[in-house]
């Protein structure tokens, strides 16, 4: 099941024994937990915290079994808890444990990696799952569109009394990537640097953070668009700023591997919303939407070259003598080159 904020107040006012969110991202599971702990110790209960990724069940059974002085449940919290570090018999006994408390409420939450837009879940982790939907409320914390990033965004910023436009929003999303706790930071930031008035598109690009990754895809899109020298300048600037060539190259090869699906998806009528399906993206289909605008310029061969450049770039840099600011470089014009003839 998704989790909705809808079902987990319906299962707040339930009173059910115990909450468990699961997510790929640390920062979503975690900010669900700490939701639904801080709503129940405002219902007046207390509070035990057993951190580490696989509590004994003696340690469960004490913080679960201990008589609270004012007569409240005890609220037990188990962060980044890792299923698969206990074996079959122990998660058993485990989730027994869960079924028969009766003065404790517990709040759990985990991560899992991803393979194809889809979590991998150890076995244990699915028996968990079982257990806390049957006595409680278990969710998966799905990343959020970038409709809802938007809104959360303004919504962060209105709570600080600061006017943020839906386009503003936007903006700072190409910037700085979805990843959640950096986007929160920076309302954050933006809002005080704004006098809490107006975060405008003009600070944003005067004082927000642009990941790595967003810079790359920026001078990947000047290559493209036959603009070598001004990719050049971008790259220098990137090196100036201490940002590792590899970690450059490897944010290139992304976006030409990008090209190259969507390219690919075309040549059997598939949309770039479809390779974004198939493929397993995370998140937004921006990136796949502006590369299908790209790669509508490229042929596959071209593509399969510019990725042929880009391996051997790899190679020399884990390889070769040569400065890598040099060999980055050369790259960036062979790329251009070998987008002449389109």
């Amino acid at each position: 099941m998704l989790h909705s904020e809808q079902k987990q107040q319906a299962a707040l006012e339930k009173g059910v024994p115990v909450f468990y969110y699961y997510s790929s991202d640390p920062f979503l599971a975690r900010s669900a937990a700490e939701k639904t702990a801080a709503a129940l110790l405002q219902e007046d209960g207390e509070s035990t915290r057993l951190d580490g990724p696989a509590p004994t069940v003696e340690e469960l059974v004490m913080a679960a079994g201990t008589i609270s002085f004012f007569g409240t449940r005890r609220i037990v919290e188990l962060p980044m808890l890792q299923p698969s570090a206990y074996s079959e018999k122990d998660m058993a006994e485990f989730c027994d444990v869960l079924a028969s408390t009766e003065n404790a409420v517990f709040v759990i939450h985990s991560v899992f990696s991803e393979e194809r837009g889809k979590l991998k879940l150890p076995k244990q982790a699915k028996k968990l799952i079982e257990t806390c939907e049957e006595l409680g409320y278990a969710a998966e914390v799905a990343h959020p569109g970038v409709q809802e990033l938007r809104l959360m965004l303004r919504q962060r910023a209105q709570s600080m009394d600061t006017v943020m436009s839906e386009s503003a929003a936007g903006l700072l999303l190409e910037r700085c990537g979805q990843d959640l706790f950096l986007l929160e930071n920076e309302v954050d930031k933006l809002a005080a640097a704004s006098g809490y008035t107006e975060i405008t598109p003009g600070l944003i690009v005067e004082m927000s953070t642009q990941n790595l990754e967003a810079d790359v895809f920026d001078m990947v899109r000047l290559i493209t668009g036959k603009n070598a020298a001004k990719a050049c300048e971008k790259l220098n600037t990137l090196l100036r700023l201490q940002n590792d060539p590899i970690a450059i190259t490897a944010a290139m090869i992304g976006s030409y591997v990008d090209l190259y699906r969507v390219k690919a998806g075309l040549s059997i009528k598939k949309s770039y919303s479809q390779v974004h399906k198939d493929l397993g993206y995370k998140g937004s289909d921006y990136r796949l939407k502006k590369s299908a605008e790209t790669a509508a310029r490229y042929t596959l061969p071209q593509l399969e070259q510019c990725l042929e450049i880009l391996l051997e770039l790899d190679q020399g840099l884990k390889g070769s003598p040569v400065d890598s600011a040099v060999l980055l470089q050369t790259t960036l014009c062979r790329l251009a080159a070998a987008g002449v003839n389109r």
